[in-house]
């Protein structure tokens, strides 16, 4: 079985896919997410928010450009409804459809994935996270690619962790902040115009992003804890973990720690078994 570094593997990934289409589809959602959308060509993607009105985080995902007049979102399985619902309230006045779609996703990645004869699919996005590349193909009926073993989704979530990008639920719901996530800087244009939410990443940003916390990478020796174990220093609670794996060492794990704690850093997390210690550091926890 690939393990997604070495070879190539595709993962049958849950996604949520939302199309707006109509006249105003494009400056509608240009006014609702961080990302430039109208700067988007047809056939391009990019991650991006749709932000709450004090600038913390409804729906973080990736939009694609299918037409002059219509955008495909596609966020983590479970969020699609709440994209419909956050973009609906918003929607006054306005040309566009807004639809929850019943395609599904299929991820391709790892060594040799350039080389893999993909199917056609509404949806071809590029993606580069650290240390792993592919494309994800989505559409109602897309296929594995001939060839192409498929992988189980544990190991896609362990490179996920080590690439440290976060998933909706487990590192981001209606309480963060964009920055604390890491990804602002895939995620938002500075140069577009205004859009709900842009004061507080706006403000964020001029103040060099200077958070509360941060998300930042765990490795554990020996042990797998369990998701909201808490991190400690000298008895104090300074984090929590988010998203853990097993790893060939024991875990690797996500983790909201507070900005006093400086990684490269040496913790310890709480766990039924009593206290273990952890190092924390900055992400992702593997380079290209």
């Amino acid at each position: 079985m690939s393990d997604l570094r070495t070879s190539v593997g595709a993962v049958l990934l849950p996604r949520d896919v939302v199309r707006i289409s109509g006249p105003d589809a494009v400056s509608f959602l240009q006014g609702q997410c961080s990302q430039d959308v109208a700067g988007l060509a047809v056939g391009d993607s990019a991650y991006a928010f749709v932000l709450q009105p004090q600038g913390k985080v409804d729906v973080w995902g990736r939009v694609t450009r299918v037409a002059d007049d219509a955008v495909v979102l596609d966020l983590d399985a479970g969020w699609g409804e709440v994209a419909v619902a956050r973009l609906h309230r918003f929607k006054l006045r306005v040309k566009a459809e807004i639809e929850v779609l019943p395609w599904r996703c299929v991820a391709v990645r790892g060594a040799g994935w350039e080389d893999v004869t993909l199917p056609d699919a509404p949806v071809t996005a590029r993606v580069d996270w650290p240390g792993l590349h592919g494309v994800d193909l989505l559409g109602p009926d897309v296929a594995v690619p001939a060839g192409v073993p498929v992988v189980e989704r544990a190991v896609y979530e362990l490179l996920r962790i080590e690439a440290g990008m976060p998933a909706m639920g487990t590192e981001l719901d209606e309480h963060t902040i964009p920055a604390e996530a890491g990804v602002v800087e895939r995620s938002v244009s500075f140069t577009k115009g205004c859009y709900t939410g842009q004061e507080l990443v706006a403000r964020v940003d001029s103040r060099g992003s200077n958070t509360p916390r941060r998300l930042r990478g765990v490795v554990v020796e020996g042990a797998v804890p369990s998701p909201g174990a808490e991190l400690v220093l000298d008895d104090r609670v300074v984090g929590a973990l988010t998203s853990v794996e097993p790893s060939p060492e024991g875990a690797v794990a996500l983790a909201y720690v507070r900005r006093e704690v400086e990684p490269p850093a040496e913790l310890r997390v709480r766990t039924t078994a009593g206290d273990l210690p952890v190092h924390v550091a900055a992400l992702p926890l593997v380079v290209d």
